[in-house]
């Protein structure tokens, strides 16, 4: 009996990704710690040997270890970049014919692989620069980017009332959040208690059970199979996809295109921003005059993660009493406020509490997609999240190498200049909504283009 519920997916998958990001950041970390210099660091504690007087000579060794990881973690990022661009966008614009199954099952083999690699590398200790080759490897079948543009794919398949989408993706990010805060709240305890291997191994196990769930019980969303492509080339469906995304565009109206088009560009460099920063954190933790831990690391983690609670109660609240661009203004403006804050958090008590303006960051990120899957047709979702997945692939890998070059560049003088920066580019995105809106204004094109669908659901029914 076939299951068509994708939610158990999102869970298990958020559940590894979440555990498995502070994971890695923290043996690769301790990795080269141990690596740069005869110091090492008690399993128990990151703050024996962080240094917060700037004369002592730890100090200057654990600074050279930040710029270290930071240049390690770009090159990670940069040999994922071109085989993540491509899967990405033809496993998604793919499953417009051939299931959503197909992008889910590649890219959740793709992670296990990676993780079972993981598993390996951190038991025989071997060496840590292997890890660029997984993440080339791995993203050969796809990333999180795919995984996660075919479950909003598949979720749009099963709303058939388009104003559903918005309350049924800010559902999944509810999801998100209560997933990931548990586990950010545990990560720390997985280190302290069982280690690294046993915590790579969860994850493992994590990952393979969710594929169990895609392969044998989960349901397509798309009823037709596409068995007339099994006898297509992959050359001409490669060929195929292009000229669906140039259709996509080029069939659309002068209105539709143009909003289209604006509110990719927002969605993008906000994504940018807000993907590119964060994994900053754990290493701005790490580093003095904080000198957290991998338990104080996981209470962080799990309160960043409240985001997507708070942000589903934000557009369920507000969805009542305004309109989608403006619940995506709140967002901007407040993550912008938590960015310029955590520049200058220099205490545990201001660093936990820089995390009340990143309550609604997750908003505008579910606004702007349910705003996107509402100006395109039923059977086009699937091209519209492929070039959707792809330009966040792009952008998310481009943005975190990016930041990962800047904070090397700049620890050693400013280690708060990243978030100040981060702050200032978010005014793009802002000045992008303002423009949205200007434009709806005085066209009414968004609103026309809404009622448009509503007539044609009308009419279908």
């Amino acid at each position: 009996m076939k299951i068509p519920f994708v939610e158990p997916v999102i869970c298990l998958s958020v559940f590894a990704v979440t555990l498995n990001s502070p994971l890695t950041t923290q043996y690769v970390y301790r990795r080269i710690w141990e690596e740069t210099g005869n110091y090492s660091i008690a399993l128990e504690s990151n703050t024996s040997e962080c240094a917060k007087n700037k004369s002592s000579p730890i100090f200057a060794f654990q600074e050279e270890v930040q710029k270290k990881v930071s240049l390690f973690n770009l090159e990670m990022d940069i040999s994922g970049l071109i085989p993540g661009l491509v899967s990405t966008f033809m496993f998604l614009s793919h499953s417009d014919h051939g299931g959503r199954k197909f992008p889910l099952i590649l890219s959740s083999v793709g992670a296990l692989a990676n993780s079972a690699w993981l598993c390996l590398l951190s038991y025989f200790a071997l060496p840590i620069q292997l890890l660029i080759a997984s993440t080339f490897i791995g993203a050969l079948f796809g990333n999180y980017t795919t995984f996660l543009g075919a479950s909003f794919a598949y979720i749009v398949d099963q709303c058939k009332e388009k104003k559903q989408r918005t309350i049924r993706i800010a559902i999944i990010d509810f999801l998100f959040g209560v997933v990931s805060g548990l586990t950010g709240l545990s990560s720390g305890y997985f280190i302290r208690g069982l280690g690294f291997v046993w915590s790579f191994l969860i994850v493992t196990v994590a990952l393979f059970v969710n594929l169990i769930y895609i392969l044998l019980f989960l349901e397509d969303s798309m009823k037709e199979s596409s068995s007339q492509n099994i006898s297509v080339s992959w050359t001409e469906t490669f060929k195929n996809l292009f000229h669906r995304t140039y259709m996509l565009f080029k069939n659309a109206s002068g209105e539709q295109r143009s909003l289209c088009c604006l509110l990719l560009f927002t969605m993008i460099t906000y994504f940018f921003v807000t993907i590119g920063v964060s994994p900053i954190f754990v290493l701005y933790e790490l580093d003095s005059p904080l000198c957290w831990d991998e338990v104080l690391i996981g209470y962080g983690s799990a309160l960043g993660s409240v985001t997507f609670f708070s942000s589903f109660l934000g557009i369920w609240l507000f969805s009542y009493c305004m309109e989608d661009i403006h619940m995506a203004f709140i967002g901007t403006f407040t993550t912008m406020v938590g960015m310029a804050m955590t520049a200058f958090a220099r205490t545990t008590l201001m660093m936990f509490l820089v995390r009340l303006p990143f309550l609604f960051t997750v908003m505008p990120l579910s606004v702007l997609r349910s705003m996107i899957s509402k100006v395109v047709h039923s059977t086009e979702q699937g091209t519209m999240f492929a070039c959707l997945a792809f330009l966040e692939t792009l952008g998310g890998i481009t943005a975190v190498s990016t930041f990962n070059g800047i904070y090397s560049a700049t620890v050693a003088w400013c280690k708060g200049f990243v978030f100040l920066l981060s702050a200032v580019l978010l005014l793009i995105p802002a000045i992008s909504l303002c423009v949205i809106k200007y434009v709806s204004r005085n066209t009414g094109s968004y609103v026309l283009l809404i009622q448009e669908e509503s007539s044609e659901d009308t009419s279908d029914r």
